[in-house]
């Protein structure tokens, strides 16, 4: 079912991903992770010439599709890669947003927000993830089974609509990781703009600081699928229980989080200098833990890391 909202209708740099930039690899190929004071630089930050360079080449290849519909999480990729498009585009360049359990209200909330602010025609897509065949055992290529779905529904919106194309906001930094989801991109033809124009996370923080959107220093978020280890069977409850307890951590003001799930286990990934301020509010945590479901509580020392499920992986 598509909902049609009536919303405004008229590697220069090797930071990775984190709290504002708070991963990147040395030569070894070992992630350090930064803590937010070492970060705090980035709000004096504005982008160098040559991050205004790749700027002024994303305007070029979005200016060269005539038309797009952005897949749009109100994440930090897909808001800065929005704007632009649409600052491009103007009424050619449409937003289209899946509603599903493993997408927090909150996120969603911030889209139609953003897209009511911007003036930009904004459409929802129901994404029920869990209907899609072999999802919710949660194999290796779960992500490739949610995104060739999601697209293919976010492609017959645009055909309808008389858009070209359809893009997507992965960056340069995902190519560092296992994402299944970029095979589905390819074989659908969806575009990826802000990696054809060589943008990193640290690239799109700064340029969409420039710019004056909100999500430049905005904690960056995956799905809440991403939280289960692989094999184990996703369900609307466990994501319930997952969604409400990162919800704690962020109103307890913690930055860069995950709350991973292993059975009834959980497993808190936070950066590394907040590791004290898990067990100072270690009483109110494990309380609301368990009345979400969970029936122990840990912390993982190793602190927050990208794709820290993919670790069980065997993958080069």
């Amino acid at each position: 079912r598509i909902l049609y909202s009536n919303i405004n209708q008229n590697r220069p740099s090797s930071l990775r991903e984190g709290y504002f930039l708070s991963e990147r690899k040395d030569g070894a190929g070992e992630r350090l992770n930064l803590l937010p004071q070492e970060a705090n630089h980035m709000s004096e930050i504005t982008a160098t010439k040559e991050q205004q360079n790749k700027y002024e080449a994303l305007k070029e290849y979005l200016r060269s599709l005539g038309s797009v519909a952005v897949a749009f999480s109100s994440g930090v990729d897909s808001t800065f890669l929005l704007k632009t498009a649409r600052d491009v585009l103007g009424d050619k360049c449409i937003a289209i947003t899946a509603m599903s359990c493993s997408f927090p209200k909150r996120e969603l909330e911030e889209a139609k927000t953003f897209c009511e602010k911007e003036g930009i025609r904004h459409i929802t897509v129901e994404s029920e993830e869990l209907e899609i065949e072999g999802f919710c055992q949660n194999p290796t290529n779960r992500c490739y089974i949610c995104k060739k779905e999601l697209f293919e529904k976010i492609w017959d919106i645009a055909t309808k609509e008389g858009l070209n194309a359809v893009a997507e906001g992965s960056n340069m930094d995902d190519n560092g990781d296992y994402r299944p989801g970029l095979q589905a991109v390819a074989e659908l033809g969806v575009k990826s703009p802000l990696r054809h124009s060589e943008l990193y996370k640290a690239d799109i923080r700064a340029l969409s600081k420039d710019l004056g959107l909100p999500t430049w220093e905005k904690q960056s978020f995956a799905c809440l699928s991403s939280r289960f280890v692989y094999g184990e069977t996703i369900t609307k409850e466990k994501l319930g229980m997952v969604d409400k307890a990162e919800q704690l951590l962020l109103d307890l003001g913690f930055h860069q989080l995950r709350v991973r799930i292993h059975g009834t286990l959980a497993r808190i990934e936070v950066l590394p200098d907040e590791l004290q301020k898990v067990l100072e509010n270690r009483n109110q945590i494990v309380k609301a833990f368990k009345e979400y479901g969970f029936t122990y509580v840990t912390m993982d020392l190793q602190g927050y890391r990208m794709g820290s499920m993919n670790e069980t992986l065997d993958i080069e």
